[in-house]
């Protein structure tokens, strides 16, 4: 018997010619394992088309609500946003889908796993740090970084295809390279690489419109959370998934989530890209509205920079580490009282606050208000201000005392 490589296979292009190559190149038998994460109708067909390319098996492997509960969750809660925009739609989805094709590795005693991955981009990274982890013993291949490889483009895959008696509907017409899943969808390509130009909305949007092209009318949401994890929308209680499906469609209906961005890669280089993130730029506001009325001023200020120190580790790839770990209890922890109900309007690409409530919510009316109340007495801030400024007082006191030496 052959040994055995799992191929991560999305059924495109470039994972179709890697299964012959494969079996050209190593003389393994090939086992496809695509990895379910929400991308919906681009499932498809996929089992037939993975025979007819020569694979000896296909696994499909459903982890949306795993990817839900335990990627996206937790960086929610944290806050965490890279380059302060870009949601991490894609860096989140990969140690889900690393550590799915270890299992089938386990399961199969494949000797090896294979992915897709271009040498200039981020996912490379995500996955082979991710089967590094968990399976330090796998052999990673990745053939576009394989001298064997031999090609550069589409035109090159189908003639390899074509040569092997693969005969499928790929054509040769350019389009965005996109990537796809529940949480957004990401646009790469074309007029977007040339920052001087502006997207073509109208041929890219998958998942909405424009906040253009938005209906004139707002729409009212409200969303609740218990412990930092959002359970329902307008008062129907959803799991994690569909929660997310529906501010998808609430989101996309209304502009929201569009983001044009040219972000730092880890290899080095810029690269820009359009986000589709509607049901998650919904989620993440009504959580940080949520946090503003529970968290102290201490706890929120080091919580917002370990979130963006976590968006910074996930998006390098580095989800199975101690610092991930380390960095998630801690968010973990600031969500014991992060429970309440979060209300907004949605309109042409705006999320509009609509009010707030929480038990635990820290907001007192009763000092927030400019009327005296028992807690607070005016006088009080003048002693705290004597405090609070001392230091510069004492520097302004010793400036002015050295310069009126200097100048006798």
């Amino acid at each position: 018997m052959n040994e055995k490589v799992v191929l991560a296979y999305s059924g495109g292009l470039d994972t179709t010619a890697i299964i012959p190559w494969l079996k050209e190149t190593y003389g393994y038998d090939v086992i496809c394992c695509c990895i379910d994460c929400g991308q919906g109708e681009e499932l498809d067909g996929l089992e037939e088309r993975a025979k007819l390319s020569g694979a000896t098996k296909l696994y499909i492997e459903d982890i949306t609500d795993e990817f839900c509960d335990d990627y996206i969750i937790p960086c929610v809660q944290a806050g965490a946003v890279y380059e302060h925009k870009y949601l991490l739609g894609t860096s989140m989805a990969r140690p889900g889908i690393a550590k799915k094709l270890v299992e089938v590795a386990r399961k199969e005693n494949a000797v090896a796993i294979c992915h897709g991955a271009t040498g200039k981009g981020n996912d490379q990274i995500r996955f082979e740090l991710g089967i590094k982890a968990l399976a330090p013993d796998i052999k990673v291949i990745a053939p576009w970084r394989d001298d064997r490889w031999g090609m550069d483009s589409r035109e090159a895959e189908i003639e390899y295809c074509h040569a092997h008696g693969i005969d499928l509907p790929f054509g040769t017409d350019q389009s965005y390279s996109r990537d796809r899943n529940l949480w957004h969808i990401s646009h790469e390509g074309l007029e977007l690489e040339d920052p001087s130009l502006a997207p073509n909305y109208d041929h890219m949007l998958v998942l909405g419109v424009t906040p253009e092209k938005a209906p004139d009318e707002p729409e009212e949401v409200s969303i609740t959370f218990e412990k930092g994890v959002p359970k329902s929308v307008n008062g129907v209680e959803m799991k994690t998934s569909d929660i997310i499906r529906e501010l998808n469609r609430l989101g996309g209906k209304h502009g929201i989530g569009i983001v044009d961005i040219v972000e730092n890669r880890v290899v080095g280089m810029k690269s820009r890209g359009v986000y589709e993130t509607p049901g998650g730029t919904i989620l993440m506001e009504a959580h940080d509205q949520l946090e503003e009325l529970v968290l102290d001023r201490d706890t929120m200020e080091v919580k917002k920079n370990l979130g963006s120190k976590l968006a910074q580790v996930v998006y390098e790839g580095k989800w199975f580490t101690p610092l991930r770990e380390a960095l998630s209890a801690f968010v973990t922890s600031t969500q014991e009282y992060v429970t309440g109900e979060v209300k907004f309007r949605l309109y042409k690409g705006n999320i509009i606050k609509a009010g707030t409530t929480s038990p635990y919510s820290l907001y007192s009316e009763t000092l927030a208000s400019f009327t005296t109340g028992d807690m607070y007495d005016h006088h009080d801030a003048e002693g705290f201000i004597t405090l609070f400024g001392l230091p510069l007082q004492v520097r302004a006191m010793k400036i002015n005392e050295l310069e009126n030496k200097n100048n006798k």
